[in-house]
């Protein structure tokens, strides 16, 4: 059996343990030792989903060894790129910086310069993503995907300061705003200066924090950022409760703001000193990093291939200062509970006990007052639909205004 039956069949074992079949049923039905059973009942209740991945074995050969000086070279690189006040210092950007220094020789490998740091003194852990069954939704969505997200550092004396992240998912271009609050005013201007500035994606992907749904006591409630959003035509993407891995690219860019690249650098006196460096630190993504994704190419250079329509200073002072819920979507990603439920503005709906511990994908249709909910099996199969009922709202749902309407066509 290939590792993908196996996983199916692991997360089969654990789905029928959650609906409480009883181990001895399990162990007959999945044809296992109870000794297979306890082993990945650990591992499920340690980790969820990502323990019931295989672990990797060693490799049955040594890799290459290189000689002292250029494991000298790799040490003396990382230090000469922890010297500005903005960049990278893992084994990419060394690799990076070798292949400057040395066009034309071979070079070590990233697995093999991470190895070198971590024998000469350590590197910190990269952050590690599972992508299961869950559906990304920049595999299900058609048209320019953004993701939101904030992180919060310290200042000696306990002054936070907030990094609002907005990543453009396909040429990773960046827009980042500093505050000392995390309040829904400081949330829209966020959004509000990357439409104007990088233009208006399709879909925005984004947790449950509270300033961007509302709160977590009305049901049914529609927040100013959702309106927002609905305003201008973008569809908003909640992903899963507690699982920030799925919004792994702007997770890793707050690491790296928050990280070696950036925070753990200068020391900061004051918030304004924070704002005045911080504006370095993205010159340097968008102008000098290179992300895995884009080939060798920067978010700037990346960045010109991609054509969005931009919130324009008349449209944006046209928005009401209290916005109404108007026409559009909304979609949920959510992982269903044990007890078959799943959480949706607040409130609870009951699915069928068998999608247990799967992934579903539920979009509300404000001007239809409808809630679609769909399930698949896997990333090969076709998604079908699992309920779809009426939702109402506790207020009417406008038109959007004409001059916003054109931004996009609606479906």
């Amino acid at each position: 059996m290939d590792e993908r039956t196996e996983y199916r069949l692991r997360r089969k074992a654990m789905r029928w343990l959650c609906l409480g079949k009883k181990p001895s049923e399990v162990v007959k039905r999945i044809g296992r030792s109870r000794t297979w059973l306890a082993k990945w009942r650990a591992r499920f209740g340690n980790e969820g989903n990502a323990g019931l991945h295989g672990q990797a074995r060693r490799p049955q050969t040594s890799p290459q060894a290189w000689a002292t000086p250029m494991r000298r070279l790799i040490v003396q690189t990382r230090k000469r790129l922890k010297t500005p006040p903005a960049g990278l210092i893992g084994a990419r950007a060394i690799r990076h910086e070798l292949r400057h220094l040395m066009p034309r020789r071979p070079l070590p490998s990233a697995t093999t310069i991470s190895r070198v740091l971590r024998q000469a003194g350590g590197l910190p852990s990269s952050y590690a993503i599972d992508p299961g069954s869950f559906p990304a939704p920049s595999e299900e969505v058609a048209g320019s995907l953004d993701a939101l997200d904030w992180t919060c550092r310290y200042l000696e004396g306990g002054t936070k300061v907030y990094a609002f992240h907005t990543l453009n998912l396909r040429t990773r271009t960046l827009h980042q705003t500093l505050a000392r609050t995390k309040e829904l005013p400081i949330a829209q201007t966020q959004v509000l200066d990357a439409w104007q500035r990088r233009g208006l994606p399709r879909f925005l992907q984004l947790d449950n924090d509270a300033v961007f749904c509302g709160g977590y006591k009305v049901a049914r409630v529609v927040g100013q950022f959702a309106r927002l959003c609905l305003y201008a035509g973008v569809e908003l993407i909640f992903l899963p409760f507690a699982e920030p891995q799925h919004n792994g690219q702007v997770e890793q860019l707050k690491g790296l703001w928050g990280g070696p690249a950036f925070w753990e650098r200068p020391h900061f006196g004051c918030f304004s000193q924070v704002c005045r460096q911080s504006t370095r630190f993205v010159e340097w993504y968008m102008h000098h990093s290179c992300p895995p994704a884009l080939n060798g190419q920067t978010p700037a250079q990346r960045q010109r291939t991609e054509y969005r329509p931009r919130l324009t200073g008349p449209l944006r002072r046209a928005l009401p200062p209290l916005l109404p819920i108007t026409a559009g979507r909304i979609h949920f990603i959510r992982h269903v509970q044990p007890d078959g439920t799943i959480r949706i503005l607040n409130e609870l709906w009951p699915l069928p006990e068998a999608l247990a511990g799967h992934y579903i994908w539920a979009t509300l249709t404000t001007h239809r007052h409808e809630l679609k909910v769909r399930s698949r099996r896997g990333p090969a199969h076709d998604w079908r639909l699992i309920t779809h009922a009426p939702y109402s709202l506790t207020e009417p749902v406008h038109r959007r205004p004409p001059l916003f309407a054109t931004l996009f066509t609606m479906s």
